[in-house]
């Protein structure tokens, strides 16, 4: 039980059986997705945008004082000397406390931080620096003219609306708790209302307000979307991480029981041969009473089936390791120019007795005068042998097979080899073309077979990167055809000149 378990581990390594998976998971992701671009997550996602808006804050801790001592040399350029300075340091005061608590948020651990708390902690924050907004808003100075100080504080309002719109973004109400008291302490005392000045004033600050927060809400969601692809880019790449790490051990698996099957291969080649070879010497020495007479004929008959079964074994072991062979890459082609249809012809003379024994006729359909081609000749022979062996093997008695020899339309060369046996049904060429695949109706109704012919045919066409096509019907029969390409095929040479000639 260990080893089978072990066994079936090493085939499950990556489970391809849930076909619709990555839909399903896009799905989840998308609906996820949809959820955090309407309301906050879990306290994940509410802990990592505090941190964002805690490095949001301590990013620009410069800018909003730098903002506030720009507009106090504008305030002292008016006149207004000592209550904007007293403005100017309560601002960058403010400021520099919550550039202060940013920084301890930003560097307090995740888990040990409480949303809730420190989102009210930030709120109070932007609260106390939006007083001191409000107490720019509600100041006076009888040394500047009423109406200009009164556009410059709008005119600041503004810009500082609109830099905390940008760097507050992150914490939903930031604006709302920042502006709410200055717009109202502006429209109190900022301004007088009875004025048309003031009314516009006041009611662009009005305006404003609601607009620069929902650019806020607008930032807001995209950084939660921002949150949602970073966390779904995070996932992907550690599930790519895990199937890189489990295709890596799969590829060592399979590198080390390649190894394995390589030297077990060559160990037994040698280790099987030798007395097979024996066997089948002894039983041919017996059943052809050699060394004298046997007086059984039982055991004459024993000694054939020895011999019979002996080949068959023998030839199992060579097809084994000519599909290893070619599998591995180290089946070594002797290319020479050879005539396909003197090949063929030979082959179709060597199993004309095997065909002679069912009542089986090999017609010969060959087109004349085809040039050579580039190839092995014991590797094209072995792709016809195989082919008419199993045409013979599948034909019933009586039957007729056809051998045909042409050219393809592509200009290449080819192999047709075509029984009127049962067929094979559709659904089952790729078993039979699979190594020891067999169809049902071969199973129960032709010989002895290995199930490594055709794909032993496989592995030596695309070595000569030809093709294989299988053509079938029940009831009807099989073709069976071997392509060669255009670029095997040796055109006539044209005849060299004598060297004279050629210089004339």
């Amino acid at each position: 039980m260990p080893l089978q378990r072990s066994h079936t581990a090493d085939k499950i390594i990556v489970d391809r059986r849930k076909r619709h998976r990555n839909s399903d998971v896009a799905r989840a992701v998308r609906k996820t997705r949809d959820q955090l671009a309407q309301q906050p997550g879990g306290l994940a996602f509410d802990r990592e945008l505090l941190k964002l808006h805690a490095a949001s804050i301590r990013a620009n801790s410069a800018a909003l004082p730098l903002l506030v001592v720009i507009l106090a040399g504008i305030g002292l350029l008016l006149g207004a000397e000592r209550v904007i300075l007293t403005w100017a340091f309560v601002a960058i005061l403010a400021y520099g406390g919550l550039a202060l608590l940013a920084r301890r948020a930003d560097e307090a651990a995740p888990a040990a931080m409480s949303p809730m708390a420190m989102r009210r902690t930030f709120l109070v924050g932007h609260f106390v620096t939006g007083l001191a907004w409000a107490y720019l808003a509600a100041m006076t100075c009888t040394a500047c003219e009423p109406d200009l100080l009164a556009i410059l504080k709008g005119a600041f309002l503004l810009v500082a609306m609109a830099a905390t719109a940008f760097v507050a973004s992150s914490l939903r109400g930031a604006m709302t708790a920042t502006f709410f008291v200055p717009v109202a302490a502006y429209a109190a005392f900022g301004v007088r209302l009875s004025e048309p000045l003031g009314m516009i004033m006041v009611t662009l600050l009005v305006v404003a307000l609601p607009f620069f927060s929902q650019v806020a809400n607008i930032k807001n969601r995209s950084a939660l979307m921002l949150m949602s692809f970073r966390s779904e880019m995070d996932a992907l790449i550690a599930e790519l991480e895990t199937a890189k790490s489990m295709s890596d051990e799969a590829r060592r698996r399979a590198e080390d029981a390649n190894l394995a099957k390589s030297r077990f291969l060559a160990t037994m080649s040698h280790e099987l041969r030798t007395p097979l070879n024996a066997i089948l010497g002894f039983s041919e020495v017996m059943a052809g009473e050699v060394l004298g007479p046997i007086n059984s004929p039982t055991y004459r008959e024993y000694s054939r089936d020895i011999h019979d079964s002996g080949k068959h074994l023998l030839d199992l072991i060579n097809e084994i390791l000519d599909l290893s062979r070619i599998e591995a890459g180290r089946y070594q082609l002797n290319e020479e120019p050879l005539a396909l249809l003197t090949v063929v012809e030979d082959c179709c003379h060597m199993m004309e007795l095997k065909a002679r024994n069912k009542d089986l006729r090999i017609v010969e359909q060959f087109e004349p005068a085809l040039p050579r081609l580039l190839g092995d000749e014991r590797a094209v022979r072995q792709i016809t042998l195989n082919l008419l062996s199993n045409a013979i093997k599948f034909s019933p008695t009586g039957g007729e097979i056809r051998v045909r020899v042409g050219w393809t339309a592509g200009g290449g060369q080819y192999i047709s080899v075509k029984d009127n046996g049962p067929g094979i049904p559709a659904e089952e060429i790729p078993i039979v073309l699979s190594a020891f695949g067999q169809g049902s109706i071969a199973i129960k109704s032709a010989e002895q077979g290995t199930g490594l012919g055709l794909p032993i045919v496989q592995g030596l066409l695309s070595l000569h990167g030809g093709e294989f096509e299988l053509h079938s019907k029940l009831r009807e029969g099989t073709e069976a055809i071997a392509i060669f390409p255009a670029a095997r095929v040796i055109d006539g040479l044209p005849k060299l000149e004598p060297r004279s000639a050629a210089r004339a």
